[in-house]
């Protein structure tokens, strides 16, 4: 395999035809230094696609979906000399001719503070495996200075699902104890107050959260209860609305800590409760809206809501849920297409549930005109797929982010609010 020089690189970094590849752990394309490099984050412009990804039998598919074409040249970079070379070879077993090899990153690229890097804004709220690992070991990962952190293992009316295996140290959060079963919307804020003092977190509480996903299906009366990183998300959302100032989600859920090779538990720990969150709730009330705040994005020429819904939910084929009966869509909201049905987020994430490169979630939107200079107010049936639309927008830093916590479920059991189907012209 060739190999390119940094010289030119950066020559080329406007090259149309050029294809950077960043094969490390999609946490250090994020922003952590996974191997104390001086700077975080990956070469701008270069795409996300870890050689983890390589052991899938649809590798390939993953590489076409981001653009990556035969006929481009493609640049490949990572940690280490052996792995970015295995890397290029399956390239060039695929039918890529012009393949080259970068191996000065970390020394040259990394080290020289004028060359172009980029990050996610807020990483350090998607933390990865080992950054936990460290975290519940008694000492302190990196980009953590607290003193107090409670790990959350999500899960909806399925207790099973946390005492069948757990992360060591992890208490158990059903997301009913921070939504009401009645409207699906975030408790009202005595209730929240109440339940996260009883799972013994403050507003200074570093908060982590993940889930496992266990392949819902809608023909389970409660399909929620195997969607529990999707869950962790929503909790997360809630979480933030609260005022916790710290709240993280393990990247990829349980999936990433057991790729890992990391053990679980079914000895259950108890939270510890605490007499006092610290501060009134909400401590971010612009985090959620309501009704009438969605009525009035939609006729503002600043702001939009965001139907984070499967494409058949969208055109009113199915309500998308077993306990919601009217089908369709809020007339002036965007399609946001989550993916499969109401329970899946395949467009936000990669295979190993891990999130989805950030460029590439801020591109589809900018494609649908969902832009980040008007407030945005992500919704889906209940919740949940909205609570993860907003936490990528969050973690990209976009400056006026919402969940509308009603959906679709609040909407359509108002006969006087308007609903429309079929394909829209």
């Amino acid at each position: 395999m060739d190999e390119i020089s940094t010289r030119e690189l950066i020559s080329n970094l406007s090259n149309k035809k050029f294809r950077i590849i960043d094969m490390r752990p999609v946490d250090a394309y994020n922003g952590w230094k996974l191997k104390n490099e001086t700077r975080g984050g990956h070469i701008k412009g270069a795409k996300s696609l870890s050689a983890k990804w390589t052991k899938y039998i649809d590798w390939i598919e993953i590489v076409r979906s981001k653009g990556i074409l035969p006929e481009h040249t493609i640049v490949i970079y990572g940690y280490g000399k052996e792995e970015t070379e295995q890397v290029a070879h399956l390239f060039s077993r695929a039918g890529y001719r012009d393949i080259s090899i970068y191996n000065s990153f970390v020394e040259e690229w990394v080290e020289n503070p004028v060359l172009p890097m980029e990050c996610l804004e807020r990483y350090r709220h998607l933390v990865y495996s080992q950054w936990l690992h460290t975290l519940i070991s008694g000492k302190n990962p990196q980009d953590y200075n607290r003193q107090n952190f409670v790990v959350c293992h999500a899960h909806y009316r399925n207790k099973a699902d946390y005492e069948q295996g757990h992360i060591p140290g992890a208490i158990a959060l059903d997301t009913l104890a921070l939504e009401s079963p009645e409207t699906w919307n975030r408790r009202l804020p005595e209730e929240l107050k109440e339940t996260l003092q009883k799972h013994g977190i403050t507003r200074d509480t570093t908060v982590v959260l993940y889930g496992r996903f266990s392949f819902p299906s809608n023909d389970d009366p409660f399909p929620g209860s195997s969607a529990g990183h999707l869950g962790a998300i929503r909790c997360a959302a809630i979480l933030l609305y609260a005022g916790v100032r710290d709240v993280r989600v393990l990247n990829g859920g349980l999936q990433s800590w057991e790729d890992e090779g990391y053990g679980l538990t079914i000895n259950e720990t108890l939270p510890s409760a605490v007499s006092d969150f610290g501060a009134e709730i909400p401590g971010q009330p612009d985090l959620m809206i309501d009704l009438q705040e969605a009525k009035e994005l939609i006729k503002s020429a600043t702001g939009d809501i965001v139907s984070v819904r499967s494409w058949s939910e969208w055109i009113g084929e199915v309500s998308g849920y077993n306990y919601i009966e009217k089908k369709g869509r809020i007339p002036g909201a965007i399609f946001g297409n989550c993916g499969t049905d109401a329970y899946h987020m395949e467009n936000y994430r990669n295979l190993d549930h891990t999130t989805r490169e950030y460029h590439e979630i801020a591109e589809i939107w900018h494609k649908a005109g969902i832009t980040p200079d008007k407030h945005l107010a992500f919704y889906c049936g209940t919740g949940w797929r909205g609570s993860e639309a907003f936490f990528n927008a969050w973690l990209m830093g976009w400056p006026h982010v919402s969940v509308y916590d009603g959906g679709w479920f609040e909407w359509s059991n108002d006969p006087d609010n308007p609903i429309e189907t079929g394909v829209p012209e």
